[in-house]
């Protein structure tokens, strides 16, 4: 069986599909912010924390560690109807990537607590720092210099996983992908341009950082 190409037929929604990729981008900016917001506190809880709140901490991030990310926004869009809350795709999509981001952010960023030299946190006591203060003054700005490529990389990680919005009907680029592929039936031209797309915004937000690493922390990383 013999197939012809024919780009010139889905060249006309390159637009379309790069559109599909800046709402990836921003989905998994969005949730990537606040699961380092959800890391942050449970990192906090989980190295800092009493017994009763460290055995809470551990068990959300076995959790969400240890099940799909699709089984887990499953539940949000599908199951949550039952009791009355109703939410659009995005905001799934959204909440789910977030809950997910905070139980991997959460190790990432305990492993920068525990990184931080023990002689910086007794100084910051002696200074009279509360714990809060030697968070934000001493653990924090250490955290970021020693942590900023592995949390550069598992953004990029959570842009390529925005791709199962598709399965809620989330225009985001795989999801622009399969719209465009009910209308042309051209699905090798389709998905090609979007893995091209892929690898070039994943490319650009590779190098992007890499410019902020080196500028805010003063952090060199090789752009993928």
């Amino acid at each position: 069986m013999q197939y012809t190409f024919q780009f010139s037929q889905v060249t006309r929604y390159i637009p379309y599909l790069l559109g599909g990729g800046l709402v990836s981008l921003e989905l998994a900016f969005l949730a990537f912010c606040g699961g380092m917001v959800l890391g942050l506190l449970g990192a906090i809880g989980k190295t800092f924390g009493g017994p009763v709140l460290r055995s809470l901490v551990r068990g959300y991030v076995v959790f969400f560690t240890n099940t799909p990310q699709l089984v887990q926004v499953y539940f949000l869009f599908f199951l949550l109807p039952d009791a009355g809350i109703i939410l659009t795709p995005f905001m799934a999509m959204l909440i789910g990537m977030t809950i997910n981001a905070g139980a991997y952010l959460t190790e990432i960023q305990r492993a920068g607590f525990l990184s931080v030299r023990p002689g910086e946190l007794e100084a910051a006591e002696t200074l009279g720092m509360s714990m809060l203060q030697q968070v934000r003054y001493v653990i924090l700005p250490h955290v970021m210099r020693t942590l900023f490529a592995p949390l550069s990389n598992h953004y990029i990680l959570m842009v390529l996983g925005t791709s199962m919005g598709a399965v809620f009907g989330v225009e985001e680029l795989t999801g622009r992908a399969y719209s465009v592929n009910a209308e042309t039936f051209r699905s090798i031209e389709i998905f090609s341009m979007v893995g091209l797309i892929y690898v070039t915004i994943t490319v650009l937000a590779s190098a992007l950082l890499a410019v902020l690493g080196r500028v805010l922390f003063r952090v060199r990383m090789k752009v993928i």
